[in-house]
């Protein structure tokens, strides 16, 4: 079945929004990472920024992927020992991490260094997906903090001029 790209983009955003991530959360992301490199950054400019990241397939199918992923652990529908090492978000499990890195991948290395340094603080949106007590977000704590990335870095290459 061939679908058009706005299928994929509303099938992201309402998947992200299901889960109970908002746009208005992973801009305030990105404002956290980019406020004091950015003078009179807005929410609004960062809004864009997180849109325009949400438009790409490669990003889309990510969240798509994670979040069935998560879906699937919170049902039990994983065999063992797949099931075991998501609910608990094994450090060393690593392809929750892959995934994101795909979605930083799309806007270069300045976005490496984002996602590393807003996944080990994880603030705002990102603690409550690490809350394991809120159902099971492996992959989704990871692809909200490379979407902020990615969006910051996005919002870098515009400064620079070179988006």
């Amino acid at each position: 079945m061939k679908h058009n790209s706005n299928f994929y983009t509303e099938t992201a955003r309402t998947w992200l929004l299901d889960r109970g991530v908002t746009i208005d959360e992973i801009a305030e992301l990105v404002f956290y990472l980019q406020k004091k490199y950015y003078e009179g950054l807005t929410h609004e400019l960062c809004v864009e920024h997180v849109e325009a990241v949400l438009r790409k397939r490669e990003v889309q199918n990510a969240i798509i992927t994670g979040i069935q992923l998560d879906r699937l652990a919170e049902k039990n529908l994983l065999d063992s020992p797949l099931q075991e090492i998501i609910d608990r978000d094994e450090g060393l499990y690593g392809v929750d991490e892959i995934i994101a890195l795909s979605i930083v991948n799309v806007y270069g290395s300045i976005g490496f260094t984002n996602y590393g340094y807003i996944d080990k603080k994880k603030p705002g949106v990102l603690q409550r997906l690490n809350d394991k007590n809120n159902g099971c977000h492996t992959f989704l704590d990871d692809i909200v903090g490379a979407i902020a990335a990615a969006a910051s870095s996005r919002l870098a290459h515009s400064a620079e001029n070179t988006e």
